[in-house]
């Protein structure tokens, strides 16, 4: 029992800042500060602390850091949003928190855009550097449909005059994620919620940041850097999802990286990674030593 206050401590995220490439990110740490660090990047319009339920099941072995893309969340928002919404920008923040926290070699989580992010990152950036790349639900191709249908409800946030109404826009908007209590959709509220001049409240998050795709179209059209990958890769994807096709998942199992696939039912874009099933895969997956996983995909 002794040990029980220090085992909660662990458990408990703290909130921290740190100046990456000129901007502010905010980024919520979990776990032991000489634990083996995990990265888990967000999606396009959300936050770090989407990751609570996985960071909370891996926090005894990792030390975990879930940073808000700039312009989202708790981050600052970009002065020159058509330079900096786009990926080359969000893997150089990337690789300025590592320097800055001084990771070396880090495995990484990431949901959607975190998902491109790394795969961007790991041939670029951050080569060498992130030994095992966990892709939630996107690839290195995007279907329009789907990007027409992120834009519909990302472009233009809606604003409401209570929490509880944008929180029922929130559980629309993302009912593809599957399951998720309703504790966790209060959280998603709380920690994607900001007020108006006016008074009233819309997501946290620049609008601008949907920019990338009018002024970076080709920004998601990435095989070239998924074929030049060779870390072990885990590629997670709702069955249901209308932003990784069945024929680009299968591709990606074929080529580069030949990535490790798992489709999970009753969800489509994304996967929360908040129900046993999907926390055990990625814990399976991370807890592999490198060398044994990427064998496992060849």
């Amino acid at each position: 029992m002794a040990n029980a206050p220090a085992q909660a401590a662990r458990h408990t995220p703290a909130s921290r800042y740190l100046r990456c490439e000129g901007r502010e990110l905010h980024y919520t740490e979990w776990g032991r500060p000489d634990a083996p660090a995990l990265i888990m990047w967000h999606g396009l319009a959300r936050t770090g602390r989407d990751f609570d339920e996985l960071a909370q099941a891996l926090a005894g072995d990792y030390r975990i850091i879930c940073p808000d893309t700039i312009g989202r969340g708790l981050s600052q928002w970009s002065p020159d949003p058509v330079a900096e919404y786009q990926l080359d920008f969000y893997a150089r923040l990337a690789r300025a928190l590592l320097d800055g926290l001084g990771l070396d070699r880090v495995r990484w989580v990431g949901t959607s855009m975190g998902g491109a992010t790394g795969m961007y990152a790991a041939a670029t950036t951050l080569k060498d550097r992130i030994t095992h790349l966990v892709v939630n639900d996107i690839g290195p191709s995007l279907p329009q449909p789907a990007i027409d249908r992120i834009l519909a409800y990302a472009g233009n946030p809606p604003a409401f005059d209570t929490v509880t109404e944008l929180e029922t826009w929130l559980r629309a908007a993302y009912k593809p994620y599957g399951w998720q209590s309703d504790e966790q959709w209060r959280r998603m509220a709380e920690t994607s919620v900001r007020r108006l001049p006016d008074g009233r409240v819309t997501a946290h998050y620049d609008p601008a940041i949907v920019g990338q795709f009018h002024h970076h179209p080709a920004d998601y059209e990435r095989w070239a850097e998924y074929d030049s990958l060779r870390m072990p890769l885990l590629l997670l994807r709702g069955a249901d999802s209308d932003l990784l096709l069945p024929e680009v998942a299968e591709a990606m199992t074929r080529r580069g990286p030949r990535a490790q696939r798992i489709d999970f039912p009753d969800c489509g874009h994304a996967p929360a990674l908040n129900v046993a099933p999907q926390i055990d895969a990625v814990r399976q997956f991370l807890a592999t030593p490198a060398a044994d996983a990427a064998a496992g995909a060849l």
